[in-house]
């Protein structure tokens, strides 16, 4: 059996016709200082700054400019390897401050709104697509496809955007694939102390780490479900066998609920938006893809 990720990136609120964003080769084995260095081969410099203010001007309240200023000052101490390499090599490829690069990766952290969709069909092939509803036109533009390569091998690929080191995104070839919703829930200020001082993941890291290290689809839901994360989320998992497909509903500390595909009881698709799947829906999103 197979699994297929439909790389189905930008819903109608982003994307204006058929679009195939850039590939990127990183490599694992090069410095984490370095490894994002082939961007500037694909994006202009000055474009890559005046987007990324952008994002950060229409996502993130002015005070946080400043509360992020201590942790700056100790990068090592509060943003973990390989993340505070990458952010100050991207700092550095951007020519920009490395708290506006910090804040970059969290405002791609909390302004999402997707849908994603795993299922079965009759032959026990799953199906993972999804779609993510960004508010900001230029993230289309700063869209990428992204390799990451380990001794000369892809150990997983996802889809993602130009300055941030995180994946909402992603597949681990003939393991599982993985996909994260937002789920409304807190403010900056708790998501931010909760990185600094809890010292929990980013969702979008764990993604990344889960992606590198799990060995397959059962592996992979038990990371997503229970390693300690900044922010609530939705953790959409699809496998290579029948049956292998999981919406994880995330707080903080755990998992709230862990909803899986049942074939044999008539559950052959899941559908997850950014509201819990046992509460109403109050929009039109999940009735309209059922």
């Amino acid at each position: 059996m197979n699994t297929l990720l439909l790389w189905a990136v930008f819903g109608v609120s982003v994307c204006g016709g058929s679009f195939t964003p850039p590939a990127v080769n990183i490599s694992l084995d090069e410095p984490a200082e370095q490894r994002w260095a082939p961007l500037l081969k694909i994006f202009d410099k000055d474009f890559l700054k005046k987007a990324a203010a952008e994002v950060i001007d229409t996502t993130v309240p002015k005070w946080v400019h400043y509360a992020i200023k201590p942790v700056v000052k100790a990068l090592e101490k509060y943003v973990p390897q390989p993340y505070a390499g990458e952010i100050m090599g991207m700092a550095s490829f951007y020519q920009s401050d490395i708290s506006d690069i910090i804040l970059l990766n969290f405002a791609y952290e909390v302004s999402a709104f997707c849908t994603s969709i795993v299922a079965q069909n009759s032959n026990g092939n799953i199906y993972h697509g999804r779609n993510l509803d960004y508010p900001h036109e230029v993230l289309k533009n700063l869209t990428i496809d992204i390799l990451f390569i380990k001794n000369g091998q892809v150990v997983y690929r996802g889809t993602s955007f130009a300055g941030y080191v995180g994946l909402w995104t992603g597949q681990s070839a003939n393991k599982f694939t993985v996909t994260g919703n937002e789920r409304n829930k807190g403010h900056w200020w708790e998501n931010v102390i909760s990185a600094v001082l809890l010292k929990s993941s980013p969702v979008s890291w764990l993604v990344r780490e889960t992606l590198e290290q799990a060995v397959d689809f059962q592996d992979a839901v038990t990371r997503l479900a229970k390693v300690p994360i900044i922010t609530d989320v939705y953790y959409i998992v699809g496998g290579v066998h029948p049956r292998e497909g999981a919406v994880i509903t995330r707080d903080r500390s755990g998992p709230a609920d862990i909803w899986p595909l049942d074939w044999a009881m008539g559950q052959w698709y899941l559908v997850e938006t950014n509201f819990d799947h046992w509460l109403p829906s109050p929009d039109r999103r999940r009735c309209v893809h059922i």
